[in-house]
């Protein structure tokens, strides 16, 4: 193997190394420089394709003629990239096939969605930004990248940075949610921990920040819809977490599927040439989403698959996933005027530096390595890992009667529900290569925790009839009640009730918009029935996306928020629910009271009319059906114990540009036991240019604090939390007043005031 190696990449090497001496070029850009100038348009054209794998790569490829098209392809050097090719056996198989092949030698690069694990799973990323400890992205997301390095695998189309507000919206479980400072730290989290320190490391894979963008703005939450937004919020909102990624060295980042004010994501100049390559200086590659040059034409902003490869090259989409308009047309463009060579140039060069960084031209077979692989997934220390994310990704979202955590006086616990026994839903949507029924189940690990309890389980009902491997729609069970009879007796002979119910793993993520996000099938209709008999009910839920639960949010003395929780999940609820361990997660999305709410948000503007509370006053911004209010808000979480803030003050009373600004406050532990809280900081700009909103959340810091102690908390406040952006994308620091809030949820009341002259 050293010996091909060696062969193919001497002469690249050698001519490296004698034939640039341009002052200033580092060792990369020489070698990228020295082979792209080796490289005929055909070959160049080849890089900015990636494919998905027609074949299980461990066997020879079937006679089928677009499986042979492809083997011509990749042997002839016209791929770059592969997708959904797994394992070292196969990828090593398919690398062979390019570097042994083909003239030049190129090694491909394979891309897979590593979402929140590879084998071992994570919780989904919405549940990680819960625990608002973003040193967890990075551990859950190192481990990812372990797995699938020693899967194979060299990229991974994460993280999700989109800012997402609609809860209908099925992808909101794959982001951090509502808050655009919140998705900045995590999905930089995420980048560190997918990419690490040097991404030649042979456990590190290339990240990918997507999607880009304003896909979570879609109108009526649908997946793939319109987004029609101000380039106050685009600049305010959308972009703020994409511009930090490109700057902290984010290795790739993928358009979007939607139109935005009209213009296709994947033609839009502004977007790639503009802001991500011209002002904010990325040196990465774009790579479109599955076909999305191919949808410029469905959106009816090309004639042609001819004239989206012509939109989406000069817009700055460097490598095409799936839509072959590159390899069909691009030469022919280039032939006829229409594209100039060095708009495929500067594409190659970006898709060449990325394999550069990632090692691939020292030596392209490192990550496929089948004792590596062996050794480095799904281990125990993996699995710890995952139970220790879990834990402390849950929201205590009620606990009256301190009927949590579960002491030792219970004898007897009833656990009920359709998702109870489930070892298949906490693996979460876009699983990679989990094992199916792998994770352990709530039922389990109470049973493994529950020492001298009688454990009682009934199934009560069925969440779904459907297949799960990927189904269009869900049948919802709505009719049979033949289990509520058991269900129902169960809670009777039982002091408490461990109540699991929620969504199925399927019923979130991409293609999984929905109009109702009420609890579905017979689930409300279960918990009645039980708490008719037994009102000691801690209702547990799991779910990718917020949830209408209003009746439940009224009835039952207990909620647990536990996400789909990945691997652990089950032990991870015992946890928590035993006092193991003290829950401390936090809201990273909305919960409505109802749908109509919808989309709703904590760092609203206010409006010239804003909502007076008065019911008699209809000429105000409000309902009159409904509060404005929502049933659980953004950054509220509960504990086993209560936190007490005081003596918020500033360093000054004004500021000038340029200066920081001290902000403290005492948090005191009021309770009988250690906790962790989640102080946050929120300031409020009272007069701007444009409107802003009344909160915006600036800082956050997770803290331990002993049963009875205070901790004293410092912020710094500078001009990049002070500024904002014009609608031209002008970032700004207006003089003026400013609010600011600090306490443990959005809805802080106490503040100070400062000014900035």
């Amino acid at each position: 193997m050293k010996t091909i190696i060696i062969t193919v990449f001497i002469g690249l090497f050698i001519f490296s190394s004698c034939s640039i001496t341009t002052n200033g070029m580092t060792e990369e850009d020489k070698f990228i420089e020295d082979l792209l100038a080796r490289m005929n348009l055909q070959e160049k054209i080849g890089q900015l394709n990636q494919h998905t794998s027609q074949w299980e790569m461990t066997g020879p490829a079937p006679n089928a003629k677009n499986t042979q098209d492809l083997l011509e392809d990749i042997k002839n050097g016209r791929v770059g990239s592969m997708l959904n090719v797994v394992g070292a056996e196969a990828t090593l198989n398919a690398q062979k096939i390019a570097v042994e092949n083909s003239r030049l030698g190129i090694p491909l690069i394979f891309g897979y969605d590593v979402i929140h694990g590879q084998k071992t799973m994570f919780p989904i990323p919405l549940a990680e930004a819960a625990s608002w400890n973003p040193d967890l992205a990075v551990l859950s997301s190192s481990i990812a990248a372990k797995e699938a390095a020693a899967n194979g695998l060299h990229w991974t189309f994460a993280p999700m940075v989109d800012v997402g507000r609609d809860a209908r919206w099925g992808r909101v479980m794959e982001g951090a949610g509502e808050d655009a400072y919140l998705t900045t730290a995590f999905s930089l989290a995420r980048v560190q921990g997918f990419q690490g320190d040097d991404l030649s490391n042979e456990n590190t894979i290339a990240a990918c920040a997507k999607h880009f963008a304003g896909y979570a703005f879609s109108e009526s939450g649908r997946d793939y819809n319109v987004v029609e937004i101000g380039g106050e919020s685009l600049h305010n909102v959308v972009l703020p977490p994409f511009k930090a990624l490109a700057e902290s060295g984010v290795a790739t980042f993928m358009n979007a599927f939607n139109t935005i004010d009209g213009m296709p994501a994947t033609a839009s100049s502004y977007l790639q040439r503009d802001l991500l390559k011209g002002e904010w200086g990325y040196d990465g590659f774009v790579v479109s989403d599955w076909n999305s040059i191919g949808e410029i034409m469905i959106h009816g902003a090309a004639a042609d698959l001819k004239e989206c490869a012509f939109r989406a090259i000069t817009a700055g989409s460097d490598m095409d996933m799936e839509a072959t308009a590159y390899i069909k047309y691009l030469e022919e463009l280039v032939m006829e005027g229409k594209v100039d060579v060095k708009l495929i140039d500067d594409a190659v060069r970006r898709i060449l530096r990325i394999k550069y960084r990632l090692g691939l031209f020292e030596d392209p077979y490192k990550y496929s390595n089948i004792d590596r692989e062996k050794a480095n997934i799904y281990t125990g220390e993996h699995k710890s890992a995952s139970r220790k994310v879990a834990r402390e990704s849950m929201v205590l979202l009620k606990n009256e009667g301190n009927l949590l955590p579960i002491t030792s006086s219970v004898k007897s616990i009833a656990v009920i529900g359709p998702l109870a026994d489930d070892n298949d839903s906490p693996l979460g949507n876009w699983r990679a290569q989990a094992i199916p029924n792998s994770a352990v189940s709530m039922l389990s690990g109470i049973k493994a925790a529950a020492d001298g309890i009688k454990i009682n389980y009934a199934e009560g009902c069925k969440l779904a009839t459907a297949g799960r491997a990927f189904p269009t729609h869900l049948t919802i069970n709505n009719t049979d009640k033949s289990g509520f009879s058991a269900a129902v007796n169960a809670a009777k002979k039982s002091e408490l009730v461990l109540l699991a119910i929620g969504e199925d793993a399927f019923m979130s993520g991409e293609g999984r918009s929905q109009t109702d996000i009420t609890l579905r099938g017979l689930q409300q209709e279960l918990f009645d029935a039980i708490y008719k008999v037994n009102k000691n009910i801690v209702v547990v839920l799991m779910n990718g996306r917020p949830l209408v639960i209003p009746e439940i949010a009224e009835k039952a003395p207990a909620i647990l928020e536990a996400w789909h929780g990945g691997t652990e999940a089950g032990h991870a609820i015992a946890d928590v629910v035993f006092g193991k361990y003290n829950p401390s997660g936090k809201l990273p999305m909305t919960f409505p009271l109802n749908v109509g709410q919808i989309p709703i948000y904590y760092n609203y503007k206010n409006t010239g009319r804003p909502d007076t509370g008065n019911p008699e006053d209809n000429l105000w911004s409000s309902y009159t059906d409904a509060p404005n209010t929502p049933l659980y808000p953004f950054g509220f979480g509960l504990s086993y114990t209560t936190f007490e803030y005081s003596d918020i003050k500033v360093s000054s009373s004004e500021i000038s540009k340029g200066e920081t600004l001290q902000v403290s406050v005492n948090v005191s532990n009021t309770g009988t036991v250690d906790g962790e809280e989640v102080v946050q900081l929120y300031i409020c700009d009272k007069a701007a240019t444009y409107a802003r909103p009344l909160k915006e959340l600036k800082g956050f810091q997770k803290v331990s604090i002993k049963a009875g102690g205070t901790e004293n908390i410092t912020f710094k406040l500078s001009d990049k939390e002070l500024g904002y952006y014009f609608p031209n994308g002008k970032y700004v620091l207006e003089p003026g007043g400013f609010r600011v809030y600090v306490g443990g949820s959005s809805e802080v009341k106490h503040s100070v005031n400062f000014s900035l002259k």
